[in-house]
């Protein structure tokens, strides 16, 4: 399995391989994108079924990555042929093109033309033709595709299709890490606020009109000038370790994350599983994972969100039925049934190649 450290990604991998250990799969995990923190490979080390390769590759939605994504995929090449594995599963989608000979599954989680329609309210600029050309060659070479939602999918197909096989597999975490605590009276939120997809920046925008304070599980340094960034009733609480976040999550009231692109969200997951209320941007991935069981705000529109999450503040009897809906639809999204679809999609791929051999 291929993977990267930057982002949601890293977790999905972790989580996947440990709701796979029961199963008897064992996972040679190809690392890429940045060095380890110190986190992350303490997480690592934990799994029992999990061998670590690591690299710094730059992923192919980087700046000038394709020297980078090339040499990866000669890296790649000479671990599957030293590994020997029965199915290789990327989670980037360049590398589905490459000679395997063994099935492919790749997960697209996000891709940069979906991103751009979603953010900047256009077509991606001619600068990533490259892109779709290399990425649409992975996909459609792939055994199976998989996206985390059907409205992912969906914009995967029109944009890069058709596939050889596609399917949906919701991703999940394990609910035994998250706690549904005493709630404070604060608002939370998880990302970089110069994130123009994750729109963090609007919540801190509207803090200083909010009652209660805004804390944001991220870094406050401007990423052009370095400089730290002040706003009134806004707290950075920098780069928190997976159980620091667990444990500001079973606290918080309400979690805020008016994304204008998020084809999941394992940040919303984990704070559903902690009892929050969820306040989410209105896009059909997030419409389709959480149905009634948070409010929508539009991504573009501050004064909705301030509204919405002040009517909350002020309303605590509508915050806990929220909060009580979250973690009952978070049920539906835990590691267990994630690891027994592709456990199941895995093992028909295998049967599948060995009844054409």
């Amino acid at each position: 399995m291929t993977t990267d450290t930057i982002g949601g990604v890293w977790n999905y991998s972790l989580e996947l391989i440990r709701a796979l250990a029961p199963f008897g799969t064992h996972f040679d995990l190809a690392v890429m994108g940045a060095p380890l923190t110190d986190d992350q490979r303490r997480q690592a080390q934990e799994l029992t079924n999990l061998t670590l390769h690591e690299s710094t590759y730059k992923l192919e939605w980087m700046e000038n990555p394709w020297e980078d994504v090339e040499a990866a995929g000669e890296w790649l090449l000479a671990l599957k042929s030293k590994v020997r594995p029965d199915l290789v599963h990327l989670n980037g989608m360049v590398h589905g093109a490459l000679a395997w000979g063994v099935p492919v599954v790749v997960a697209v989680h996000s891709c940069v033309l979906s991103w751009w329609r979603a953010v900047k309210g256009e077509e991606a600029p001619q600068a990533w033709d490259k892109y779709k050309q290399l990425v649409t060659r992975g996909l459609q070479a792939a055994d199976l595709v998989v996206a985390p939602t059907l409205a992912m999918m969906n914009q995967a197909q029109a944009l890069y299709g058709p596939f050889k096989a596609q399917t949906v597999i919701y991703n999940g975490r394990a609910q035994n890490n998250y706690q549904f605590g005493k709630k404070e009276p604060f608002v939370f939120s998880m990302g970089r606020v110069w994130d123009e997809a994750k729109n963090i920046s609007m919540l801190a925008h509207i803090a200083s009109e909010l009652s209660w304070p805004v804390y944001i599980a991220g870094d406050d340094k401007h990423p052009a000038t370095g400089e730290p960034v002040e706003l009134e009733n806004v707290h950075f609480l920098g780069q928190l370790t997976e159980k620091e976040v667990a444990d500001w999550l079973s606290r918080a009231s309400i979690y805020a994350l008016p994304a204008k692109y998020e084809p999941f969200g394992l940040t919303i997951l984990e704070a559903a599983m902690s009892g929050c209320a969820l306040v989410v941007g209105k896009t059909d991935s997030q419409a389709e994972i959480w149905g009634n069981a948070a409010r929508y705000v539009d991504p573009g529109n501050a004064d909705k969100l301030r509204d919405t999450l002040q009517n909350l503040i002020q309303d605590e009897f509508v915050r806990n039925v929220m909060g009580c809906r979250a973690v009952k639809r978070s049920h539906g999204y835990t590691a267990d049934p994630m690891g027994q679809d592709y456990d199941h999609v895995y093992r028909q791929l295998m049967q599948l190649s060995l009844a054409v051999s």
